[in-house]
């Protein structure tokens, strides 16, 4: 893409050698498929006349884009591309990629050649005119103000802010508070890593680097699996990288790849093989970082101790050792960590520390230690007896011991004891309930009673029974279910077991009807059969169809349409649809080289003698002796017969592959005649 807008905007430079007369930039872009020496073009007039033309493209790689730049005349000009092969562009019948073209103009494509399966050529009219001038965009055209617009042609009064360049992150030491834009670093080296999947180097292929104006190649020359290099990047902007191969490697481009990787390890762009797209524009966004500085505290007086040149914000300086030794007591009550911020002051060890418990309220207090040693143990007064109630196993000072009383300490057990201490998990708990074995709610596990027994009734205790009694409470078998039904013995549905009637099941009439639901006029309304049933017919009721029943009185969707056709399965035009044999239709196909009804179908009786008498006319081709025979079978010959030359006669048949094979349609075979000749055909 970047380099198709370089020719768009070169374009007036480009076509300055055109010569006089109006005519209008134009930008002609052909991508090739696999097989670039087959494509041509060219652009016509009304009068036919070629303004200019294109290809074959017989020494470029495969799919490499061609870009045309030309100044075509105002008026209807017509763009056509030919196909050599008779398959356009469309690469992907072979294994392959679709190629494409298009015609520009002023920003505008005129022609749009998206669809490679044109066969041998195709046109496309389109009207070359003048580029209109731009539309006024009025804007801030002046770049040193933070108002301006790359794309205003036309300046106004909106340039108000000046680009103040600083550090606009207010946590950094070099924050300024009057940049509005941050001064970003404009150039770093960037890495550049070539990649070659087999490990022999590049021959023949280039990878072009492009930013701004500036165009920079590189190759693998060291043979091995990938290769290093430096660039200088401009940054912030935008950088792009496209393959280039020759002819001769265009089959060895998937084997290469490249990454490019910034100075904090960021990869901008990577393409690892087989992966890459020759031609194909890959494109990323540099960055070099800002100019933002961290803040850094240490010393800044160079006199000090401990002087740091790296820092840019003050921190505490010190300058003489006072006692660094760990055996005095100066050492260890420095507070500034046995150096001092005065710088006159001087090496002050004089007491000899002695380490211990300084703590007097402490266990194990020492008044012989002046420099506690961390390890003051606290008074702990408890029983120190194991066997003790309260023994306590962290006191140190000894205190009143409590013997062990065991039993049940659960305030709500059965049996709780108030003079234990220690539960011995002999504890009851209060099981409330009827402790009456004759009771109907008899309780097993109640050890105390709550007066809750209630005494047995036998009865029905189902409530969805006949005879259910609400006061029963143990079920004595008696229970008699609902039976529900009509109980008047003069209606169709009265059932003399009911006991009980409901709205649910109404008493119904007699109805007399058909009550088989397989026949025809069966009635759903009908409960007594009156034997008037009249059976189904099933067939096709359509007088029009080939299986019409006249016999059928309810159609089954079985009607089958009249399909009127050849039905002989050895001719061409063999129907499998066809129910209605059409022979005189049937077309039967002879079976020679030219092909099915090339040049008559084998119907013809004049064609079917001449390749009777003549197989040549059948086996090798179709010439002006087996026409003029054929004219003399019918009649409409009225010249001497020719007489065939050198006869060019067929020698073999052979696959893509140089196999010999038979006739295969649909297949790309190989002709090899006598005369040397060799036609590549398709037999449909």
């Amino acid at each position: 893409m970047k380099n198709l807008l370089l020719l768009i905007l070169l374009l007036p430079s480009l076509l300055f050698a055109q010569g006089p007369g109006p005519c209008t930039p134009t930008l002609i872009n052909i991508n090739l498929d696999q097989y670039p020496e087959e494509t041509t073009w060219d652009i016509q007039d009304t009068l036919g006349n070629v303004i200019v033309s294109g290809g074959p493209y017989n020494n470029v790689p495969n799919y490499e884009p061609q870009f045309i730049v030309n100044c075509l005349p105002p008026g209807e000009l017509s763009f056509t591309i030919y196909d050599l092969y008779g398959d356009g562009l469309e690469g992907s019948i072979w294994g392959g990629q679709d190629g494409s073209y298009y015609v520009m103009q002023c920003g505008d494509t005129l022609v749009y050649g998206d669809s490679a399966a044109f066969g041998y050529d195709t046109t496309h009219v389109f009207i070359s005119a003048p580029c209109p001038p731009p539309p006024p965009v009025p804007g801030c055209m002046d770049d040193d103000y933070l108002e301006y617009n790359p794309l205003a042609n036309v300046s106004d009064s909106s340039c108000s802010t000046l680009i103040v360049y600083g550090c606009t992150d207010s946590t950094m030491y070099n924050y300024n508070p009057l940049a509005n834009s941050m001064d970003n670093i404009d150039q770093c080296t960037y890495d550049l890593i070539l990649h070659d999947l087999i490990g022999n180097g590049w021959i023949g292929t280039v990878l072009e680097i492009y930013q701004e104006d500036d165009t920079t190649s590189f190759a693998m020359t060291n043979g091995g699996f990938n290769q290093a290099f430096t660039i200088d990047l401009y940054a912030p902007t935008d950088v792009s990288a496209k393959l280039f191969v020759t002819q001769q490697a265009q089959f060895t481009a998937i084997e290469c790849g490249f990454s490019l990787i910034s100075p904090d390890e960021d990869t901008i762009i990577s393409v690892q093989p087989p992966f890459i797209q020759p031609f194909f524009l890959y494109e990323g966004s540099t960055y070099c970082g800002n100019t933002c500085e961290e803040y850094v505290y240490g010393c800044l007086d160079t006199l000090a101790f401990n002087y740091v040149d790296s820092a840019n914000t003050a921190d505490d300086c010190y300058y003489y050792p006072g006692c660094i030794s760990p055996a005095y007591l100066e050492y260890h009550v420095d507070t500034a960590n046995a150096y001092y911020t005065d710088i006159n002051i001087q090496d002050s060890c004089e007491t000899l520390a002695m380490f211990g418990c300084t703590d007097s309220l402490a266990f194990n207090y020492d008044t012989s230690a002046n420099v506690d040693n961390g390890g003051c143990l606290p008074v702990v007064v408890g029983c120190m007896q194991p066997v003790a109630f309260n023994y306590n196993p962290l006191a140190n000072t000894p205190d009143t011991c409590i013997p062990v009383i065991f039993g049940c300490t659960n305030i709500t057990a059965l049996n709780y004891d108030s003079l234990a201490n220690t539960d011995d998990g002999s504890c009851i708990a209060i099981v409330f309930g009827c402790t009456d074995p004759m009771a109907f709610n008899f309780m097993p596990q109640a050890n105390v009673d709550d007066g809750s027994c209630v005494p047995v009734v036998y009865g029905c205790t189902d409530p969805t029974m006949f005879n259910y009694n609400q006061l029963a409470n143990v079920d004595n078998g008696s229970c008699i279910p609902f039976v529900y039904g009509c109980m008047d013995s003069t209606q169709f549905n009265y059932n003399p077991l009911a006991n009980a009637t409901n709205n649910s099941i109404p008493c119904v009439p007699f109805i007399y009807g058909c009550t088989d639901p397989s026949a025809l006029n069966y009635d759903q309304q009908a409960n007594t059969e009156d034997f008037s049933c009249i059976a189904f017919i099933y067939g096709c009721m359509d007088s029009l169809a080939l299986n019409y029943d006249s016999l059928a009185n309810t159609d089954n969707g079985s009607c089958v349409s009249i399909v009127v056709g050849c039905m002989d399965s050895e001719a061409y035009n063999y129907n499998a649809n066809a129910n209605f044999d059409d022979p005189l239709s049937c077309l039967y196909s002879a079976g020679c080289i030219t092909g099915d009804s090339i040049p008559y179908w084998l119907n013809d009786p004049c064609y079917a003698w001449v390749i009777d008498i003549d197989e040549y006319c059948c086996e090798n081709e179709w010439d002006t002796v087996c026409q003029a025979t054929y004219n003399y079978c019918e009649g409409t010959w009225v010249g001497p017969m020719p007489i065939r030359g050198i006869q060019k006669t067929l020698v073999s048949i052979t696959d893509i592959l140089g196999r010999e094979t038979n006739i295969i349609k649909n297949k790309i075979l190989f002709f090899n005649y006598s005369d040397g000749t060799v036609k590549r055909k398709i037999i449909k």
